[in-house]
């Protein structure tokens, strides 16, 4: 079925597991899928297993380091450039670390990878959504949003304190729901919807370059063994960015192509209101202030 069709759909982190699963979805369907990834070669490899599993040409690769706010850039005037709608966004790229590392814009890494860089590609790229609408972002967020029980911990963002990698993760993974549930509510009455999705435990690459040490690293690769098909975890993610059954549905967390349970904070109007303005002062702060809104 070619139902996306004309459709303009990046996808980020797109060259390896869910990411990958998720862009040959949305080339199934018609779309011509645009792979945002760090490795060039891993990039061109991937783009030529979507074609050949797919047989949609159309397809493109652009480069993106989330834990560089420059290539974050780069990525959207490149991706504005050579292509006049953007009709899905889907942020999928992560990754958790079990020691305190820093972006090159000197944030913690977890929370500048997993929800500042894809907050700055947003906005960089809000008003090609909005001309493009009816359009869609999908934030890849987790089940692990509910063990940030204390919530964003606003008073140390950055995490100099205190450093346990679950924990940082969670946080990231909460932040990826508050920023879709505040985008919603400033651009849903444009046409573009913003929802959350939580893949399930996928049997991926995710945490297993040598991320993660320790009891965390090895407990990784035991439950390997009880997680789900990367293709599994990416139905939730393309149902999102194509189903008609959402067309219009914005500001959710979904599981398996259903509405899911948000935590206490993840259903917070306040602090998705603080992360909102907190992201935008430390992008601005940082050299990159996010374009406003349209």
């Amino acid at each position: 079925m070619d139902t996306m069709k004309g459709q303009v759909a990046l996808v980020t982190g797109a060259n390896s597991g869910i990411g990958l699963e998720t862009a040959a979805g949305l080339a199934g369907l018609g779309a011509t899928t645009v792979l945002a990834c760090r490795n060039a070669a891993k990039a061109a490899a991937a783009v030529d297993q979507v074609r050949a599993r797919t047989g949609n040409d159309h397809l493109h690769t652009v480069a993106l380091d989330l834990a560089d706010l420059a290539s974050v850039r780069g990525c959207a005037e490149e991706l504005l450039g050579r292509f006049d709608r953007l009709d899905v966004l889907v942020n999928n790229a992560g990754g958790i670390w079990s020691s305190r590392r820093t972006t090159a814009q000197g944030f913690e890494q977890t929370f500048g990878v997993n929800h500042l860089g894809p907050f700055f590609l947003t906005r960089l790229l809000a008003r090609r959504l909005v001309s493009s609408a009816p359009s869609r972002v999908v934030n890849v967020s987790s089940f692990g949003h509910h063990f940030a029980v204390a919530g964003m911990r606003f008073e140390d963002l950055q995490t100099r304190w205190g450093y346990v990698g679950l924990e940082v993760y969670g946080r990231s993974k909460l932040a990826n729901i508050l920023f879709a549930r505040q985008l919603s509510r400033h651009l849903a009455a444009r046409g573009v919807t913003a929802n959350a999705a939580h893949p399930g435990p996928v049997r991926s690459g995710f945490g297993m370059d040598g991320d993660l040490g320790g009891v965390s690293g090895w407990g990784n690769r035991v439950v390997r063994h009880f997680e789900i098909s990367a293709g599994a975890g990416a139905r939730t993610s393309i149902f999102l960015a194509s189903s008609p059954e959402v067309e219009g549905r914005s500001g959710g967390y979904w599981v398996r192509c259903r509405p899911g349970h948000m935590s206490r904070q993840a259903r917070s109007e306040s602090q998705s209101a603080r992360l909102w303005q907190a992201s935008e002062e430390l992008l601005a702060g940082a050299g990159f202030p996010a374009p406003p809104l349209p």
